[in-house]
């Protein structure tokens, strides 16, 4: 609160926050100070699942104006490097990433940010969707990674707030079934709530066990395994549950080390595929938003004003609900 508010640069926009989801990685570096490399070393601002009105505008920049809602993407590229040009500019080593040390996030009243990052939100998608959209672009660059199609039978791994979104984005590629699996029933129920075909509580079975279930409900192995949990066992899952030739993706990121039955995935020639975040997904989501294509309005299931942060936070520590979304603008009364 005390932080003076930031000039815009040329190319930049100030913003006055409205809408900012919290998300897992908030958490974690909230209360380990770290994730892997990214270490926090001085005090650092979260928040990076945003929406919020352009105040100012810097002198180079010409397709937003003050009073424009907008939803913003919190990767942006330093540098035009071989990465950026070649349209995976989320790979780009030097980007700049709101709330990743040293970078700071968004959960504050105003914020400034580069305009080309700034994306203009249609009159009929609200802030909290436009903020929604970062973890929707995790669905949709996992779902594109996995190359989900017309007809694609898919096995969803947990479901969080980002195994739910790759429910939603698989149904609307095409995927003809979808298979969740959650430890919670309460999650699960919230996946048939999104789309979810069919849902699986998972109790103690083997990765074995898990996989024979999936293929059971689907009535074959998935084409397509989308890994949202980080945990081995359930990597191991993805991997004796997907089929010959299909393609497991890792959106789940847990230990740096993990055992995994490589021979199955390498004989059977089952694809592992990475993602890291995603790149050029903006335009998609605003545009299936605004045409009502998807809904993922009942994802948020916790509000709070910026003022109970801790309390918005610690709510997101113990896995209540789904998303938790804060208000950052006091003089706004919508729902």
């Amino acid at each position: 609160e005390t932080r003076p508010v930031p000039e815009p640069g040329p190319n930049e926009v100030l913003l006055r926050m409205h809408s900012v989801g919290i998300c897992g990685s908030d958490v974690h570096y909230w209360q380990h100070g770290r994730i892997g490399d990214f270490v926090v070393k001085d005090p650092m601002v979260l928040g990076h699942e945003a929406a919020g009105t352009v105040v100012k505008v810097g002198s180079g920049v010409t397709h937003l104006k003050p009073g424009d809602r907008v939803a913003i993407e919190p990767g942006v590229p330093r540098e035009m490097d071989e990465f950026c040009k070649t349209g995976r500019y989320n790979l780009s080593p030097t980007i700049f990433f709101c709330a990743t040390p040293p970078d700071d996030g968004n959960l504050c009243r105003y914020y400034k940010h580069s305009a080309s990052y700034c994306y203009k939100l249609p009159d009929n998608v609200t802030f909290e969707e436009g903020a929604l959209i970062e973890p929707l672009s995790v669905g949709i660059h996992a779902c594109k990674r996995a190359g989900v199609t017309l007809g694609s039978k898919v096995f969803v791994s947990g479901s969080g707030p980002i195994g739910l979104v790759n429910v939603i984005v698989a149904k609307m590629m095409g995927a003809a079934a979808v298979v969740v699996t959650d430890l919670s029933a309460s999650r699960l129920q919230k996946a048939k709530e999104v789309g979810a075909d069919f849902t699986i509580q998972v109790k103690n079975e083997t990765p074995q066990e898990v996989a024979s279930k999936v293929e059971g409900v689907l009535g074959c192995m998935p084409d397509i395994t989308v890994e949202c949990t980080g945990v081995q066992a359930c990597i191991q899952a993805g991997i004796y549950a997907t089929r010959s030739g299909g393609t497991l993706v890792l959106v789940g990121l847990g230990p740096e080390m993990v055992t995994v039955p490589i021979v199955n995935a390498a004989v059977r020639e089952v694809d592992i595929r990475g993602i890291f975040r995603y790149c050029n997904t903006w335009p998609v989501a605003i545009a299936l938003l605004a045409s009502k294509r998807i809904n993922i309005k009942p994802l948020v299931t916790h509000r709070f004003p910026l003022e109970k942060a801790l309390e918005a936070f610690e709510t997101t520590k113990r896995g209540e609900g789904v998303k938790v979304m804060l208000k950052c603008d006091p003089t706004d009364q919508s729902p």
